[in-house]
């Protein structure tokens, strides 16, 4: 789990938390909201060109679940950010936003209930996009690396913004239209909010109380083999079930819905010839969310001008699509596309 903001502030240089506030927000429903919130963590060392714009950022985008903060869970934070590991806070930038509809970024459950505008992925990255510029003045990016959604945003940053960073690392991801099982599992848990006979339309006094059920037992992103290590017995596998239906009614149905929805805008797959940064994609092949052998990603690869597609066989320590948050796993990989970046891009702009 992430580490307590006591805790990272005594471990890490220069830890920070803020809010930026968009005012008269569109999103492409054409939907508004008077005050968009973002929230940041920002941790290590910043350097800046004559223009004052910082130059050695590391955007860190989070997965479909919890927020920003995950990439303070020990094994990200201390394997990417301690002195001599790839992203070393003493040379880098590094900001971790929580996405909107996560953590302490605008949501439905903020107090807007049903009437909170339906976002989309391309939301999400344009009101990113201005964080890091108009908030924290970052001029250019070393690297992009997302996990999960956060590799799918990462795809959408290296089409939108193809000057703005070196590399990027999308993870545990696809860089083609959501269709498939993929979007049938997601469907299936829209349609358990929307006809919980509680729901209201969004209008609730209470969170409703049949969709956890349906939740509670959403393994399929995850790796059989830890799955099965954990629940070896009836007994065990009931247990593990009342765990994750606790953790299920502690979550906001409107916030869960927003956010499974928000993915229907996402199909990168024509645009993969903007990119001009260096891509490395790192997926497990146990990851039951991004099935290998669609061969889906060895055909989007295709138009990435410089691409690498790395599958982690799976193993006693990978964990299907939750590998993204063992860095342990893939962080040779990332060391060396790391050392495939040259002198980074700005230094000509200072």
């Amino acid at each position: 789990m992430p580490a307590d903001a006591a805790e990272v502030t005594e471990r890490w240089p220069n830890y920070q938390e803020g809010d930026f506030v968009i005012t008269d927000y569109v999103f492409r429903t054409g939907e508004t909201l008077p005050e968009l919130k973002l929230h940041y963590r920002t941790l290590g060392t910043a350097r800046r060109n004559t223009a004052g714009k910082i130059i050695n950022g590391v955007l860190l985008l989070q997965g479909n679940t919890g927020t920003g903060a995950n990439w303070l869970r020990s094994s990200l934070a201390d394997e990417l950010f301690a002195p001599g590991e790839p992203l070393d806070a003493a040379e880098y930038f590094i900001i971790m936003p929580d996405a909107i509809g996560r953590g302490g970024s605008s949501k439905p459950s903020d107090g807007l209930k049903g009437k909170f505008p339906h976002y989309r992925y391309h939301d999400m990255v344009e009101s990113g996009y201005r964080l890091i510029t108009d908030c924290l003045d970052v001029g250019h990016l070393r690297l992009i690396i997302g996990s999960s959604m956060g590799g799918m945003h990462a795809w959408m940053w290296a089409e939108r913004y193809p000057d703005l960073m070196d590399g990027v690392v999308p993870i545990s991801c696809q860089p083609v239209e959501i269709s498939g099982r993929n979007w049938l599992g997601r469907r299936g848990q829209a349609e358990a909010i929307r006809r919980d006979p509680d729901w209201n339309n969004g209008f609730y006094e209470t969170n409703p109380r049949h969709y956890i059920y349906a939740a509670a037992g959403n393994f399929g992103t995850e790796s059989p083999t830890r799955i099965q290590e954990i629940a070896p017995t009836l007994a065990a596998a009931n247990a593990l079930y009342e765990r994750r239906l606790t953790e299920a009614a502690k979550g906001d149905a409107n916030d869960a819905l927003w956010a499974i929805e928000a993915i229907q805008d996402y199909n990168p797959e024509p645009d993969l010839d903007k990119i001009k940064a260096k891509v490395l994609l790192i997926n497990d092949a146990e990851d039951h969310a991004n099935p290998p052998e669609l061969g889906t990603v060895e055909r989007a690869m295709k138009r990435v001008k410089h691409g690498r597609y790395v599958l982690i066989p799976a193993g006693p320590n990978t964990h299907g699509h939750f590998s993204h948050f063992y860095a342990e796993l893939w962080k040779p990989y990332l060391i060396e596309f790391m050392q495939t970046l040259g002198a980074p891009v700005q230094a000509a702009a200072e």
